[in-house]
C-alpha cells in the first residue's frame, strides 16, 4: 500500500479516521477500542467489555454488527481473533515517551503527540486504566524530553515540550522545575519568573502551600528579590 493509502486511526486528543469514515457509534467504540488494545484482540473478551451490562451472548451479537460495519479493509475477523489493519497514533506516542524516558531527544511531532490525552471525554469502563496510565508516562515523557533537549541546548523543543508537561499537570513541581532551567539555560530569566509566580499561585489556590525549596531556589534573586510573595 502507497503511503497515500495508509489508514491511520488516532485516538489522541479525539478518535480521527484517515481516510475519514462515517461510522455508527457501535462501529467507533469498536475500532477505538481496537487501536487501544490492539493489533489483535481475542473476540469474546472484547464484546464482553465493551458491553459488560448484557449476556455474552447479546455481547457477541452486537459485535458482530459493529465489525460489520467498518470497512472490511479497517479490520481482519476470525470465530476467535479481530485484528486493527492500520497504523495508530497511540501506539507512536507509547514508543516516543518510550524513547524520551531512555534519554533519546524528541522532535516536534514526538512532543505534539505526547501533548494530547486518550480520547479525553470517553467514560468507559474499558478505558479507564488505559487513559490513566498513558496520561502518566505522557507527562514523564515530555518531562524528560525537556531536559534531555535543554542539555542539547535545544530549547524551543525544551520549552515545547516542558510546557506541555506542565499543561498536562499544573502541580507536577518536577515538571515545573524542568521548565524553570530551560528558561534559565537559555537566558530566559523573565519566563522562568513568571513561571515559577504562576505555578506558586496555582499551588495557593488548590492546596494552600507554598513551592518546595529546590524549585523556589531556582528562581532566587528573580524578580527583584528573593522567590518570596510580591
Amino acid at each position: 500500500m502507497s503511503a497515500a493509502g495508509i489508514r491511520r486511526v488516532g485516538v489522541l486528543g479525539r478518535l480521527s479516521l484517515t481516510p475519514e469514515e462515517q461510522l455508527p457509534t457501535a462501529a467507533r467504540r469498536a475500532l477505538a477500542y481496537l487501536a487501544v488494545h490492539g493489533p489483535v484482540v481475542q473476540r469474546g473478551l472484547m464484546g464482553m467489555r465493551l458491553w459488560p451490562a448484557i449476556s455474552e451472548t447479546h455481547a457477541r451479537a452486537n459485535l458482530r454488527r459493529a465489525i460489520w460495519q467498518i470497512p472490511c479493509d479497517w479490520v481482519s475477523a476470525s470465530s476467535w481473533e479481530i485484528r486493527i489493519d492500520a497504523q495508530v497514533d497511540l501506539d507512536e506516542a507509547r514508543q516516543a515517551a518510550d524513547a524520551a524516558l531512555a534519554g533519546a531527544p524528541l522532535d516536534v511531532r514526538q512532543i505534539d503527540l505526547l501533548s494530547r490525552d486518550l480520547l479525553p471525554g470517553w467514560y468507559e469502563e474499558w478505558l479507564a486504566d488505559d487513559q490513566d496510565a498513558f496520561h502518566l508516562v505522557r507527562v514523564q515523557g515530555l518531562e524528560e524530553a525537556c531536559r534531555t533537549s535543554t542539555h542539547l541546548r535545544q530549547y524551543g523543543l525544551a520549552t515545547r515540550a516542558g510546557l506541555a508537561a506542565v499543561c498536562a499537570e499544573p502541580l507536577r513541581e518536577s515538571a515545573v522545575m524542568a521548565l524553570i532551567r530551560a528558561h534559565l539555560d537559555e537566558g530566559n530569566c523573565y519566563e522562568a519568573w513568571r513561571r515559577y509566580r504562576h505555578y506558586r499561585d496555582v499551588l495557593d489556590v488548590e492546596l494552600g502551600v507554598e513551592p518546595g525549596p529546590e524549585v523556589t531556589a531556582l528562581v532566587d534573586g528573580l524578580g527583584g528579590g528573593r522567590a518570596g510573595r510580591g
